[in-house]
């Protein structure tokens, strides 16, 4: 597959999930804008608040646990669509984007830690989404990490240099 018709393929995506959600929105009667583009080999949906809005922080829910429901049903829409399995990622009112950036602040401290003690450390349960957000930071910072535990309880794990 070239570069330009997987391109294509996942900006299809995107098209499918924006009109999923665009109706879930009529539905839900909120207004929010829909933005869709392809980052890091996937499609990425985007619904933001034309303005402030409270409602939008009512599609994330509590730590993001609603967003992620969204997620898997846009994902579903995609593949009954398409036969494909999707790995559209979804953001609403940038919590994914504030999520990130805690996130590497939280793995950064870790890596600080964990470079002074030699000892290795455990990270809190994480979705799949916060661990690579953890395992690219550790990454970039030279040492290593790994995933450890079942979900919903799965974890990382930064190592010390060996």
């Amino acid at each position: 597959m070239t570069d330009d018709s997987k391109t294509s393929r996942l900006e299809s995506e995107g098209d499918i999930a924006a009109d999923f959600l665009e109706e879930l929105l009529d539905i839900l009667d909120m207004d929010g804008d829909i933005d869709i583009s392809v980052e890091a080999g996937r499609a990425k949906v985007a619904i933001v608040a034309d303005g402030p809005s409270q409602d939008l922080k009512r599609l994330v829910g509590p730590e993001g646990e609603v967003l992620d429901a969204l997620q898997d049903l846009a994902r579903l829409a995609v593949q009954s669509e398409t036969g494909d399995l999707s790995r559209l990622m979804l953001d609403i009112a940038d919590f994914r984007a504030g999520r990130r950036e805690r996130l590497a602040e939280q793995a950064r401290e870790a890596i600080a830690r964990v470079r002074e003690s030699g000892q290795r450390e455990s990270l809190p349960a994480m979705n799949a989404f916060e661990r690579k957000v953890v395992h690219d930071v550790v990454l970039e910072a030279g040492l290593a990490s790994e995933s450890e535990g079942e979900d919903p309880q799965r974890y990382v794990v930064v190592l010390p240099a060996s």
